[in-house]
């Protein structure tokens, strides 16, 4: 009987260690699979620095950037992120001649770029940090 009891208990076990193995490799493939940078190789876009997992409301890991695109909270904007600190229409970014230019469109907690706050309209550089109520993107342009 107990050696019955023990066989079980030993596949059982196995199957759990697979199990966690399979789990882990799948994590590892989703994470790499969810970095999207393939997608944007050659092109402009912001990408989040924050963990995502430790905001309170949803938001894109990478966000593309066309010519010209607004960001706030209204569903009216062409990025929309419900975060309290981002004004309704809280900043732009718009392509002049190939180069892009961020201006913020008078926010309440305003906009800053590497630490420094927009006051007026900001050529952005490959690699601009931007932060906005609780969020950072990484500038990239690809271009």
């Amino acid at each position: 009987m107990y050696n019955v009891i023990s066989l079980a208990f030993k596949y059982l076990f196995i199957f759990i260690i697979y199990f966690f193995m399979f789990s882990i490799i799948r994590l590892i493939y989703l994470d790499i699979k969810g970095m999207g940078l393939n997608t944007y190789s050659k092109s402009t876009y912001l990408k989040l620095i924050n963990q995502k997992d430790t905001l309170p409301f949803k938001i894109k890991e990478v966000y593309p950037i066309d010519k010209d695109v607004t960001i706030g909270r209204s569903n009216q904007n062409n990025i929309a992120i419900k975060d309290p600190y981002i004004s309704k229409q809280h900043m732009r970014i718009v392509e002049d001649e190939g180069d892009f230019y961020l201006e913020d469109l008078n926010s309440a907690n305003g906009t800053f770029i590497n630490g420094d706050r927009v006051m007026d309209a900001v050529r952005l550089e490959n690699g601009d940090s931007i932060r906005l109520g609780q969020i950072e993107f990484l500038f990239v342009n690809r271009r």
